[in-house]
């Protein structure tokens, strides 16, 4: 189960955009919790423990409890979290109530293991990237995890690992893929790559072959544009020989 968060706020009465900005210059962050069949409430949330908890990865798919001043408590999970476009900031929040009997569809991230041990990541030439860094997955609230294991021991160059292979906590299932497979997805793909493709490499190796007086390689494209030209040629050599041959019978009848 997912570390349980304590984040401490306040209820508010004040809303609105004028609202807001007070709170923010007040170093507030204004935020709602709404869902599980109740009336959404505004909040406000200390800036600097909601900040500084934010950065940590497992707060974005934890169960988080709010304490209310009064007393009250209420599991939500964190739905959207807005921030300032340039400044250190967290402009407004919003929380999604949860019931312990009732499961979540939440996104939790992705923890790729053992990917230098691979075979894959042992060869040369074999480039791993991550295509997806988390995923989507449904859970009881004491069946949520921080996050997902990817085993890539036994990933080889060329393959790929996929959404399907993963494996899942006892509780966890992934909505895409739980009732169709056609929704499956590549997580990592370990493709191969050659040497000399960039545009800067080829061109000096042409350079190089025609120092050494060799006829650099055409590419497909240039050998069938060779082609057409050669095709064409001949068809007007045809034309010609055809044409003089045919002057040359008129002028014997005459």
């Amino acid at each position: 189960m997912s570390k349980i968060y304590k984040v401490p706020a306040e209820v508010r009465e004040d809303v609105g955009k004028g609202a807001s900005r007070r709170l923010r210059h007040a170093n507030k962050v204004p935020a709602v919790v709404y869902g599980g069949g109740r009336d959404p409430v505004s909040l406000t949330l200390e800036h600097d423990f909601l900040f500084h908890a934010s950065e940590e990865e497992a707060f974005h798919a934890s169960i988080l409890e709010l304490k209310v001043g009064d007393g009250r408590k209420q599991k939500v999970v964190l739905r959207d979290l807005q921030r300032h476009p340039y400044k250190p900031r967290i402009m407004h929040v919003d929380f999604l109530r949860v019931k312990d009997d009732q499961e979540i569809r939440i996104s939790v991230p992705l923890h790729f293991v053992n990917e230098d041990s691979s075979p894959a990541g042992k060869k040369g030439g074999v480039v791993i990237s991550h295509m997806v860094t988390e995923v989507e997955i449904s859970a009881l609230p004491k069946n949520l995890p921080e996050y997902i294991e990817v085993d890539l021991g036994d990933l080889e160059p060329g393959g790929a690992f996929m959404l399907s292979e993963l494996k899942l906590p006892e509780g966890v299932t992934i909505p895409a893929i739980a009732h169709d497979e056609e929704f499956d997805q590549t997580l990592v793909s370990a493709v191969f790559v050659r040497a000399g493709q960039g545009t800067g490499e080829l061109a000096a190796e042409a350079d190089a072959a025609l120092a050494e007086g060799a006829e650099p390689e055409l590419a497909d494209e240039e050998a069938a544009e060779d082609v057409e030209g050669e095709e064409s040629e001949d068809g007007d050599a045809d034309g010609d020989a055809e044409g003089k041959s045919d002057d040359e019978d008129k002028d014997k009848s005459e």
